[in-house]
Formats: C-alpha cells, structure tokens, sequence
C-alpha cells in the first residue's frame, strides 16, 4: 500500500491473489478499504474465475459474499468504482446456479464483468461467441474483453489466428447493443498491454505475424503477436522450421508495419 501512495500515477488496481476466491473474507476486508483509503486509486478490480467454475460459494460463502459487498458500498460512497472481474469462455459455464449467483450480485450492487479468451475448440466460431454474450447479458455480467491467446508453452494447441478473432468480431458486432458487444485484443507480448485486434499495424496472414505499436505506452516500440503454426499453410510452416527464414519474415512484417505507421 505505501508503494502504490507513492505512485500517483496507479489509479487501477487490480486485486488476484492469484484469485479472489482465495481470499479470506477478512483480506478483502483489508485490501479493499485500504486501497480505497488511497486518493490516487480511482478504480479496483477483484479478479477470479471463481463464478465460472464455483458459482455456489456466493450463495452459500455469506462472509466472503459481503466482504466483497461492503467494500463496492464504501467504494460507491467515495465515488470509486469497486468491480468483480471473471471469466467465462463457454455458454455451457452459466447454470441455473451461476444465474441465482449474478442476480444476487446484482442485487447487491456489484458489477460484474468478463474477459473471455479465444480458444480453439472452445469458443472459436460465431454461433458460441454470440450464445455466450448473449447469456452473458441474461445474468448481468458485461462482456467486457476476448483476449487472444497468450504466446505460452503447453497450449498451442488451443490458440487460434487473429483472423479467426477478426472474423468473429465483425459477426458478433451488430448481434446486440453495443454496449454488451466485447472488444477483442491482443494483450501486445512485451509490455505492450491490450491493443484492440484490428489496430495492427500490419498482418499477413500467410506468414502469421502481425504487428502492434503502442504510443502511449512506449513510442517507437513495435509489439509482434505470431499466430499458431497450425493455422498457416505447410509451405510457411516450413519457413518456420528455418532459423532464417524466419528472422526475414519477422524482419520484412516490422519493416512493412514501420511504413505503414509513416503512412
């Protein structure tokens, strides 16, 4: 806490702990009136997958459950904002259970919003993206991001291209208000945090490399986002293969981005 009054420029925070389900209700306690004690934060976020996967312990965990409440109670008084974030990816996630959980936040005065990521297999086509924000209309909860894939290990097999992103986006786009319409992203590897999935600077598709600056976060820098080998053809999945080959497809992708940046 001293670290982040120190920072005037931490006005976001967002509060895990690995995940909030975690937590002990008498730590939520802490953390969020402590948080909230501060002038310079302005926003807090209480992340976890918990209504995804457990939503039974908000009906039934009353300590936790009213921790949480009181804390987006004081927040509301000082005109902070106090939001539960989760992650639901499938529409098969919500129950009847999840519905009673969200009501009860909702009646309680929590807002809830979701990051969903796009995976392959999961929720990679029109029909399940569309059913998913639309249940997640149903109960309340604010489809708020579709995250791209992160780029780690064990779970290539799950990502998808970002022209599967775009091609969901511009199908779901227009299906509801566009209020309760996700923006999906590319959380920029290296620090270049969440670039809307159509602000590249430059994709091919053949190659599956595109590229993202982020001036307000660093000028100049370039961000690179690859897509998975799986979903290019077997001509550049070879190139891959070639030390070479592939530091010139990356080399060509910044030089292109750097001139479409100039205009």
């Amino acid at each position: 806490f001293a670290y982040i009054a120190t920072r005037p420029e931490l006005e976001d925070i967002v509060v895990s702990g690995g995940d909030a389900y975690n937590l002990r209700p008498a730590q939520i306690t802490e953390i969020g009136q402590s948080l909230l004690a501060l002038d310079n934060v302005r926003r807090i976020r209480f992340a976890t997958k918990g209504p995804a996967v457990m939503p039974q312990k908000i009906l039934t965990d009353e300590a936790w459950r009213e921790a949480l409440v009181a804390v987006v109670d004081r927040g509301r008084r000082l005109h902070k904002e106090v939001v539960l974030h989760t992650h639901f990816n499938h529409p098969s996630e919500i129950t009847a259970i999840t519905e009673q959980a969200m009501n009860l936040l909702f009646e309680r005065g929590v807002t809830v919003r979701n990051q969903a990521v796009l995976q392959r297999g999961v929720n990679d086509s029109v029909e399940v993206m569309q059913t998913l924000i639309k249940r997640l209309g149903h109960i309340n909860v604010h489809p708020y991001y579709v995250y791209m894939h992160d780029l780690v290990k064990g779970v290539e097999d799950l990502r998808t291209t970002l022209d599967t992103a775009l091609h969901i986006e511009k199908h779901v786009r227009g299906s509801t208000a566009g209020f309760n319409t996700p923006t999906f992203v590319v959380d920029a590897p290296g620090g270049g945090g969440k670039r809307d999935v159509h602000s590249f600077e430059h994709y091919d598709r053949e190659t599956g490399v595109s590229v993202f600056t982020s001036p307000a976060v660093k000028r100049g820098a370039t961000y690179l986002y690859f897509d998975p080998l799986h979903g290019l053809s077997l001509s550049s999945q070879r190139r891959w293969e070639d030390p070479i080959e592939r530091r010139i497809m990356i080399e060509n992708a910044i030089a292109r981005a750097r001139r479409q940046e100039r205009g």
